[in-house]
C-alpha cells in the first residue's frame, strides 16, 4: 500500500513537471512576441528578441492605431462576422451531424458520402469566385465573409461521432414523452453535446477570426474590411514604402517595421487569448467524452 502511494506520488510529480515544462516552452514564444512589440525598433534589430523589453517603446502600436476610426470599424466587422458565423456554423454543423448519425435515417450513408466527397474534390478557385460573384451576388457583401466558412466537413464528421456515442435510449425517451424530432434535438441532444459543440465552435470561430483571404477576393468597400485584412494591407503598405525608398534613393521613412508586425500579432491573438480560458473546460470535456462508450 505504501509502495503504491509512493509510486503514484512519483508519477504525479514527474507528470506535473513534464507538463509544466511544456507549458513554459509554449509560453516563451508568446512572451517574446509581446516583449518585442513593446521594444524599440533599434534595440530589436540590434539585439534580437528578449523576454523583457530592453527599451520600452510603443511605436509599433502607435503605427497600428494611427487611424483609430478605421481599425475600430474593421474590428467591428470582424466581431460581427465572428459572432454570426460561429453561431450559425455551430448550429448547422450540429444539425447536419445529428441527422447523419441517426441509424434510423434511411439515407444517412448517401449524405455522409456526399459530404465527405466535397472535401476530396472541388471546382477550383475561379469557378468558385464566379459562383460567388455572378450567381450569389456576394461582391462587397458581408455574407461573403460568412458563407464560405460556414460548414466544415471535418467538424461535421467529428460531431457525427460525438452524437453517435450518445445512447439511443435518450431519443426513445423523448419520443415516449411525445416530443418531435426538432424538440428532441434542441432540448435533449444539444445540451448533452455542449462540450463537443463548444470545441467545434471554438475552431469555427478561430477560422473566422483569422480569415483574410475571402475579404481579399470579395471585399472592395473599406467599410466592410475585417481586421485581419486591414492589418494585412497596412503591413503591405509599410513594406512598399520601405522598398520604394530603397530603390529610389529617397530617405527611408522612420517606420518601426519589425515592432509593427509584432504589435499586429499581439492585437490579433489577444481576443483569442482572453476567450480561451472560458472555453477550456468544454474543450477538455469535448476531447475526452465519447472516447469511452457507456
Amino acid at each position: 500500500m505504501i509502495s503504491n502511494t509512493k509510486d503514484r506520488l512519483l508519477f504525479n510529480a514527474l507528470g506535473y513537471t513534464f507538463v509544466g515544462l511544456l507549458c513554459v516552452l509554449c509560453l516563451v514564444p508568446l512572451l517574446l512576441v509581446v516583449s518585442g512589440s513593446l521594444s524599440s525598433e533599434e534595440q530589436l534589430v540590434r539585439n534580437g528578441f528578449r523576454l523583457l523589453p530592453q527599451k520600452l517603446s510603443l511605436d509599433g502600436y502607435r503605427m497600428v492605431f494611427k487611424a483609430p476610426g478605421d481599425i475600430l470599424r474593421a474590428f467591428g466587422v470582424s466581431l460581427l462576422v465572428l459572432v454570426a458565423g460561429t453561431s450559425l456554423g455551430a448550429f448547422l454543423t450540429a444539425l447536419t451531424s445529428y441527422v447523419i448519425s441517426r441509424k434510423d435515417f434511411k439515407y444517412r450513408n448517401y449524405f455522409s458520402f456526399y459530404i465527405y466527397f466535397t472535401s476530396v474534390f472541388s471546382g477550383g478557385l475561379v469557378p468558385w469566385y464566379l459562383l460567388m460573384v455572378n450567381y450569389y451576388h456576394m461582391k462587397d457583401n458581408v455574407l461573403a465573409l460568412i458563407v464560405p466558412l460556414l460548414m466544415n466537413v471535418f467538424y461535421i464528421l467529428v460531431m457525427k461521432s460525438f452524437f453517435a456515442s450518445i445512447p439511443e435510449a435518450i431519443i426513445e425517451s423523448g419520443k415516449i414523452d411525445g416530443a418531435g424530432e426538432l424538440r428532441i434535438f434542441l432540448t435533449l441532444m444539444l445540451p448533452i453535446a455542449k462540450p463537443g459543440l463548444a470545441t467545434i465552435a471554438l475552431f469555427i470561430g478561430l477560422g473566422y477570426w483569422n480569415d483574410w483571404s475571402n475579404a481579399m477576393l470579395f471585399i472592395r468597400d473599406p467599410n466592410l474590411v475585417p481586421l485581419q485584412y486591414y492589418l494585412y494591407n497596412l503591413m503591405n503598405k509599410t513594406e512598399m514604402l520601405n522598398n520604394l525608398a530603397g530603390k529610389t534613393g529617397m530617405p527611408i521613412p522612420d517606420i518601426p517595421k519589425e515592432t509593427f508586425k509584432l504589435a499586429m500579432t499581439v492585437i490579433v491573438i489577444a481576443p483569442v487569448f482572453f476567450v480561451y480560458p472560458f472555453l477550456q473546460r468544454f474543450i477538455v470535456s469535448g476531447v475526452t467524452v465519447g472516447s469511452v462508450k457507456g
